[in-house]
């Protein structure tokens, strides 16, 4: 966004449009989907099935690439999408020429994804945290080279963005390959990564709804933002600001992954009071993160939008909603933390469900209101946001709350044998992991749906989830 602000106000524009198109299309898609993994892997590692760990990585980067083929085909008609849409016609071919420069980024989310829940599943964050920084302290010389020496302008910025994440995809696999992570979890490539995809499906689509309703919400934003009165300041403001909200959401996230771990290794391991002290922790730790989100959007409020742009009336829109956000990072963090707890549970339906409850049927209704019939404009977007954090952390903690700890640790156990296959086994030399008995139990409790959880808890004095 920096360099697109450089720019000028209509790249800064159609940037921001494309980007918005990319989130809702295509990266929040992979994200979801990659987020499938995350239980199982959890649970998995916390159960010492650790062969497990490398065959549903295989699966999953297979399922990414696969699901990019589409998304690559929308990409190429993103020009023609916007302007049914009502979209001008110079940003939406500003915004055409940056996503067609982004499909290499695909592939390597396609890996990148999968790869960070394999090794954060596994408490190795260390070595995430050193290659995102080297990726990024190198990203700020290869945009300069691209925007600055080549002039490449807005295809340079979206390049860019391009060799920075396959930067950081071959980084990673080099730590993998050099510390050797790989051999307690790893299987030889062979057809069972094509086999019983049902389980990781079931757990990879929920989760990749839940991820996208929210992801859409600030992507749909943007698009309601051409509609506005001024339609280049407010969606080159709105562009600034959702950068803003994702630098904001690094670290709930960040505590959201590590309770998801700590909570599926527990329930792996069958320590049911632990995983909910783990999300109990997390919980409170989130609230801290919260207050700290609000008050640093009210100090820099004056001040933030001076680093992307100088265009006066920019820099007034986005001063002028900064404490809103502020107010939305309250439920957020929280919120988040909580999502966290449900992948950890295996449990993405339900926050599928309350991402839907609350963004689109509270959340949605509340900012066209605002924005178009009371005549808040800019400002009422967001108040709609407000509204729909409010109410999505409230469900979340009823539904937290509601959990059975010890019938999820039974979930967990039948969640990670029934991933286990003969084959897999025959992959493990030493055999160290599973016995007979045991792959033979794992093939009789399959059933592990969530629906199992409701049945149960009708079972235990109909109150829990």
């Amino acid at each position: 966004m920096l360099f697109l602000g450089r720019l000028g106000e209509l790249s800064l524009a159609g940037g921001s449009l494309a980007i918005g198109f990319a989130n809702i299309t295509g990266y929040s898609v992979l994200s979801g989907l990659a987020m499938g993994m995350e239980p199982i892997c959890g649970q998995a590692f916390g159960a010492k099935r650790f062969k497990l760990l490398g065959l549903t990585l295989q699966r999953t980067v297979i399922l990414l690439l696969l699901t990019s083929l589409p998304i690559a085909i929308l990409w190429l008609n993103m020009r023609r999408i916007l302007l049914l849409c009502g979209q001008q016609d110079d940003i939406a071919t500003e915004a055409q020429s940056y996503i067609f420069f982004s499909l290499p980024d695909l592939i390597a989310q396609s890996i990148l994804h999968p790869l960070r829940v394999y090794l954060r599943t596994q408490s190795i964050t260390l070595p995430l945290t050193f290659c995102a920084t080297l990726s990024i302290i190198l990203h700020i010389p290869i945009n300069y080279f691209l925007v600055s020496v080549l002039n490449l302008g807005i295809k340079g910025v979206a390049l860019s963005g391009v060799w920075t994440n396959f930067n950081l995809v071959g980084s990673l696999i080099v730590y993998v390959v050099i510390s050797g992570v790989y051999k307690k979890t790893w299987v030889e490539i062979s057809s069972d990564c094509l086999r019983a995809w049902k389980s990781l499906l079931s757990l990879a689509i929920p989760s990749c709804i839940s991820v996208c309703l929210e992801w859409w919400w600030y992507e749909f934003m943007i698009l309601l933002c051409g509609l506005l009165l001024n339609p280049q300041a407010t969606v080159a403001s709105m562009g600034i600001l959702i950068q803003t909200t994702a630098l904001m959401y690094i670290f709930p996230s960040s505590l959201s992954f590590g309770v998801s771990t700590r909570v599926g290794n527990e329930l792996g391991a069958n320590n049911p009071q632990r995983a909910k002290l783990a999300a109990i922790v997390g919980l409170l730790y989130s609230s801290v993160l919260g207050l700290s989100a609000l008050l640093f959007a009210v100090m820099v409020r004056n001040i933030w939008a001076k680093m992307f742009t100088q265009d006066v009336e920019i820099i007034a829109l986005t001063s002028m909603v900064l404490p809103i956000i502020g107010l939305c990072e309250l439920g957020n963090c929280p919120q988040t933390t909580g999502c966290g707890v449900l992948r950890g549970t295996a449990r993405p339906s339900f926050g599928a469900n309350i991402n839907l409850g609350c963004f689109y049927l509270v959340g949605m209704p509340v900012a066209i209101w605002l924005s178009f019939y009371v005549g808040f404009d800019f400002t009422g977007l967001w108040l709609g946001l407000l509204a729909a954090q409010s109410s999505c952390v409230v469900t979340m903690l009823v539904v937290l709350a509601r959990t059975n700890w010890e019938i999820q640790a039974q979930r967990a156990k039948e969640l990670t044998g029934s991933h286990v296959t003969l084959e897999e086994v025959d992959h493990d030399h030493n055999h160290d992991n599973y016995d007979d008995d045991e792959v033979k139990d794992s093939f009789c409790s399959l059933h592990f749906a969530e629906s199992d959880d409701h049945s149960s808890s009708n079972n235990n004095n109909n109150s829990q989830v």
